[in-house]
Order: structure tokens, then C-alpha cells, then sequence
């Protein structure tokens, strides 16, 4: 965690209260690993169960990759579940050298730990803890960390949400843009130029409004969902991702309010945005979202890619090139740039000529 997201975890019961926190939901059916470089956390990672054959042959790589030395992990189910799992994962971990602080299970608000055989302390039928009612879980709300009651309801926050009113707004801001491109004969490099200037502007400004709270209006949604289908103003919302909140918000509600077809670029930002941050549970479901929309969009499936191999943020992050670094590499605007918007509104560009 940041210097500003400090949560300090002494006790079993205060790591059940943190995981939720860290993975941004309360899991279930899951095997939950926390690496530790020192005592700084380096990641935090989460398997369904039950388990496959192969599942956890990318965890020591993982730790390794992410320097850890230390690592707690927790069991969430019944023993029968649990167990198998963790004592493969903790098998692993002590062939590779890396420490164990704890190993938990949690079920039907009690936990055991396999660390622990004393009974005195983690007695047979197990030690009742409730995550809600911990001092943790009232710093992690502090530092604004969320921690939503299951994995059901993180998906359910990006199910859409625009309606009948974003519809309109996308039916009359995609009308204007017809006929704004149609006016100008077959697009020419100028016409793009101008269009992706404003896009770019659009762009910076909408991260502005959401860093101070503000919101975009359903044409203001529906104008920059559309710019987002030229490349360059997609990669330029990219490019400046950071480690302010504004950016996942933005993106989420965009997710939320376009139209289907429009979605896929600000679902795959958001997942961007979301894995940044270490939201990977975010960041798949954002994924799911984008791909559902347009299966082939080449953003979402390079994340997807990066998650399904359990890749470090850092290993994009640190690559990301600014904008000067895209203008450089992409060169001046050309008409080319504006076919994918010409497809989402329906036309080709020969015939928004007349």
C-alpha cells in the first residue's frame, strides 16, 4: 500500500479484515495470497476454488517476479475446499524459500489457522471474527478503499445504467457528427486534424471535471464516447493515467452510460485505470465488459493478456509513452484516423460524401 494507505495487520482477524480491502470484495470460494517485501505489501492475488490442476503453478514465479519475501494467505470456504489448496500453496512456498507469516481458513464467520496447533489459541471449532466491526476495515474506509459485499456486486456496478435518455443522447449527438462529416465532402487530413484536436481537448477536460467532482452530461457522454474510437484521442486518455482517482471514476461511469457499441474503449481505460491501481478484480470485470462489446478490440485483449499471466502494472506502466511520445510515433493526423469513428456511425467514409 501507498504511504497514504497504511494498514497495519497484527492479528488473523485483522487480516480477514483487510483482505476484502485489497481485492475490493468480500470473497468467497477463494484462495486469497498476500505478498510482503519487508512489511510492504507487493500484491495481492486471488484463485477461485475449487482449484484445477495447474492453477497455482504461476504463484512462486509470481512472488519471485514481485521481490516477495513474506507472504499470508487465506482460504475462504469449507475445509474440504480450503485445505487441499493451501497446503499445495504453502508446499510451494517453503520449497522456493519464501516466508509464511499465516495461513488462514475462514468460513461462516470463524477462522482456523493451519500455522497454529495450540489449542488454547485456535481452538478445533474454529475463532468467530466479523471483518465489519474491525478497527482495519475503519482505517481502510478512511483511506477510501472499498470492499463490496461479493463479487456479484463488483460485476453490478458496471452493469449499464444510461437509458432511454443516453439513448437519445447518443441518437442526437451521432446525427450531428453525420452531418458534420458529411458537410465536408470525403474527410480530408485537415478535417481530422480538427476533430482530433478537440478530442484531446475533451479528453483533459473530462479527467478535470471528474478530479473535482464534477460529472459530463448524457451529449457530453455520448460526444466523447464517440471521440474515443479514433485511436490517437484513445491513446491519449491512456497516456495520462495516473494515481488519481478521477480516472477509474470517469471511465466507470462511461462504461455505464454509453451505448454498447460504444463502450469497448472506455471499459478497456477503466480496466487500464483499475489494474494501475491494483484493482485486477476491476480491471477483469471492466475487460469482460469491453469484450462483450467488440470481441476483437485490440486494447482489451492486450490487457487481458497482461492479467491472464498475472503481469506486474509496472511491467506497462513504466512503458507507457506520453503524449509527445505518440504524436511522434503516430506522425500528423490523417483522414485514416477518423474510418472507425466513420464505422461506429454507421457509414463508411466514401459515403458520408453525399
Amino acid at each position: 500500500m501507498t504511504a497514504t494507505r497504511k494498514l497495519v495487520l497484527s492479528t488473523p482477524a485483522d487480516i480477514l479484515a483487510a483482505v476484502p480491502y485489497l481485492i475490493g470484495f468480500h470473497p468467497a470460494d477463494s484462495l486469497v495470497v498476500i505478498g510482503f517485501a519487508g512489511r510492504a505489501l507487493r500484491l495481492s492475488t486471488r484463485w477461485d476454488l475449487p482449484s484445477r490442476p495447474g492453477d497455482l503453478d504461476r504463484l512462486v514465479p509470481l512472488l519471485r517476479r514481485e521481490r516477495v519475501t513474506t507472504a499470508v494467505m487465506v482460504g475462504y470456504g469449507p475445509g474440504r475446499l480450503v485445505t487441499p489448496p493451501v497446503g499445495e500453496a504453502v508446499r510451494r512456498l517453503a520449497r522456493a524459500g519464501i516466508g509464511l507469516a499465516e495461513a488462514l481458513r475462514a468460513d461462516g464467520g470463524r477462522y482456523w489457522s493451519y500455522a497454529c496447533a495450540d489449542p488454547a489459541c485456535c481452538p478445533a471449532d474454529g475463532t468467530p471474527y466479523d471483518p465489519e466491526f474491525s478497527h482495519v476495515a475503519a482505517e481502510a474506509v478512511v483511506h477510501g478503499l472499498v470492499a463490496l459485499p461479493d463479487r456479484g456486486s463488483l460485476r453490478r456496478s458496471l452493469e449499464p445504467s444510461g437509458g432511454a435518455d443516453m439513448r437519445e443522447a447518443t441518437r442526437r449527438v451521432g446525427a450531428d457528427l453525420r452531418a458534420r462529416l458529411a458537410g465536408t465532402g470525403t474527410p480530408t487530413d485537415g478535417c481530422a486534424a480538427a476533430f482530433v484536436a478537440d478530442g484531446l481537448a475533451r479528453v483533459r477536460a473530462a479527467i478535470e471535471r471528474y478530479a473535482s467532482g464534477g460529472r459530463l452530461d448524457d451529449d457530453e457522454a455520448a460526444r466523447l464516447g464517440f471521440d474515443l474510437a479514433v485511436i490517437r484521442i484513445r491513446d491519449e486518455a491512456w497516456a495520462l493515467l495516473d494515481d488519481r482517482d478521477a480516472h477509474s471514476i470517469l471511465w466507470r461511469d462511461l462504461t455505464r452510460r454509453l451505448e454498447p457499441r460504444c463502450v469497448a474503449p472506455a471499459a478497456s481505460l477503466l480496466a487500464a485505470a483499475a489494474w494501475r491501481a491494483g484493482d485486477c478484480a476491476l480491471a477483469s470485470m471492466a475487460l469482460e465488459r469491453a469484450l462483450a462489446a467488440d470481441p476483437g478490440y485490440s486494447m482489451a485483449i492486450l490487457l487481458r493478456q497482461a492479467l491472464t499471466h498475472l503481469l506486474p502494472p509496472d511491467a506497462l506502466r513504466d512503458h507507457m509513452p506520453t503524449p509527445e511520445d505518440i504524436d511522434i510515433e503516430m506522425g500528423p493526423p490523417n483522414s485514416g484516423w477518423l474510418t472507425p469513428l466513420c464505422a461506429l456511425l454507421g457509414e463508411e467514409p466514401s459515403a458520408l460524401a453525399g
